[in-house]
């Protein structure tokens, strides 16, 4: 597809690399020519340097011919009315980035009728839901959700005193009554699809598929399921703060906010209920962590803007034995820095973005009718676990699935079936029509079900 990015920041770079990697024609525009320069220089891309909104800036990026646009600069309004040009110049589909709370609600619904927007993308609205999940299921550093939310897919590091260390896949699951799937290992930066000869080690990063009421027993069961955070701590009063603040406080958690800037803190005191607790200090001064009740935490978020000041504090309050310690990195390599240091739980509002607008423009190239509906990249950014639709057309149907020629790399994780029934399947299962099947990829690139046969 031809597409242009409006906005060369951290997520417009993001984005160009995984769409020009997925074969993607990509055009960028940004008024920063050094921006431009080096997004050109480092990716297989067009660049125009200019501004979004000047009709012929979009001309000369291709505006009139382009499949999609997507606008992901610092300004919502901006964002918005670029989208909106484009889309009266030609563009057959427009995404925008628009991250202020005053613009969701009735108000997003409205601009996005009148705008013609395809899709409104919010990051730290989306980070917050991801945070938010987590907390639900803190023993896990990852949780997607698939088929509205009727299957899981988490993601649990194995410590030394796990009592999966040694044992073979096979003999997990002769001991279990739940139904579930060990469908992915990530082991030394390598993902393998495991067997059931497979034995798990210590420092495996495991991916684990069941329905929710399965997931609860058998993180119980495993001993891998820790308290539910209810008093949680968030440095940064961040727009991401806010959102998540909002849902865990409607959920009835205790939630206290550091934030070091004044008129911060009396914007979160007026938009926040109540019952949240706003400081205003420097989140990454020890001493007020220490009087503020760290050590009696359940969960602790660095959300400010600076990664190496949320990697550092994070690492200071894990020390104090928070059971659950969340730090924002956005910069990829900082990120492998957290992690290597012992931090096991680092989100980023770029990976979160790139992943919905990467499953949009994937359903977008899909002619053939079962779409990607769902996709989330996981096992640290080297697999990817899709959801595709089974149509009364589709080659996979009514196949036995030990009978099906499935590629190498691919495995089928679940199928949902009638929206609400689970199948964590096995040789002799089918595929039928209207099913929502959940694949797993460690090789290929997938935009059909029918991609998954050899």
């Amino acid at each position: 597809m031809n597409i242009i990015v409006v906005g060369c920041g951290k997520i417009g770079f993001s984005l160009v690399s995984e769409l020009v990697s997925e074969g993607h024609d990509v055009t960028v525009i940004d008024t920063d020519s050094a921006a431009v320069e080096e997004i050109t220089n480092v990716f297989d891309c067009m660049g125009v340097c200019g501004n979004g909104v000047d009709c012929n800036v979009l001309e000369s990026a291709g505006a009139k011919e382009a499949e999609l646009i997507i606008a992901v600069t610092a300004s919502d309004e901006l964002n918005m009315l670029c989208c909106f040009l484009a889309r009266e110049m030609g563009t057959k589909n427009t995404v925008a980035r628009i991250r202020n709370p005053e613009y969701n609600g009735d108000s997003l619904a409205f601009m996005r009728h009148k705008l013609q927007l395809s899709m409104a993308i919010n990051p730290e609205q989306l980070m917050a839901q991801e945070l938010y999940n987590i907390l639900k299921i803190p023993s896990a550093f990852q949780v997607d959700y698939f088929a509205r939310r009727n299957l899981e897919m988490i993601e649990v590091r194995l410590k030394a005193d796990s009592p999966l260390c040694g044992k073979k896949l096979s003999k997990i699951r002769e001991k279990q009554k739940e139904e579930f799937l060990i469908a992915a290992v990530l082991r030394a930066g390598k993902v393998i699809i495991p067997d059931g000869s497979f034995e798990l080690q210590e420092g495996d990063v495991i991916s684990i598929a069941a329905a929710p009421g399965d997931m609860q027993r058998l993180l119980k069961d495993l001993r891998l399921l820790k308290k539910q955070a209810r008093n949680i701590m968030i440095v940064g009063g961040s727009k991401t703060a806010y959102y998540l603040a909002k849902k865990l406080l409607e959920s009835g958690n205790d939630v206290r906010i550091i934030e070091k800037d004044i008129e911060r803190c009396v914007a979160l005191s007026e938009l926040l209920p109540k019952s949240a607790i706003i400081i205003h200090g420097d989140g990454s001064n020890r001493e007020l962590l220490l009087e503020e009740g760290m050590r009696s935490l359940d969960a602790f978020l660095c959300l400010t803007n600076f990664d190496e000041k949320n990697i550092l504090t994070s690492l200071f309050v894990s020390k104090q034995e928070v059971p659950t310690v969340i730090s924002k990195v956005n910069k990829t390599e900082l990120a492998d820095v957290a992690e290597s240091l012992g931090l096991d739980y680092t989100v980023s509002a770029k990976a979160i973005t790139t992943e919905i607008i990467l499953r949009y423009t994937r359903a977008l190239g899909n002619s053939r009718g079962s779409a990607v509906e769902t996709l989330y990249k996981i096992m640290d950014g080297k697999a990817e676990a899709l959801e595709f639709k089974a149509t009364a057309d589709s080659p996979v149907r009514g196949i036995p699935l030990k009978e099906l020629p499935i590629k190498l790399g691919l495995l089928i994780v679940g199928i949902i079936r009638e929206g609400k029934k689970v199948i964590i399947p096995k040789g002799d299962d089918m595929i039928l029509e209207g099913d929502s099947v959940i694949v797993l990829s460690a090789e290929h690139r997938l935009n059909d079900l029918s991609d998954i046969m050899r």
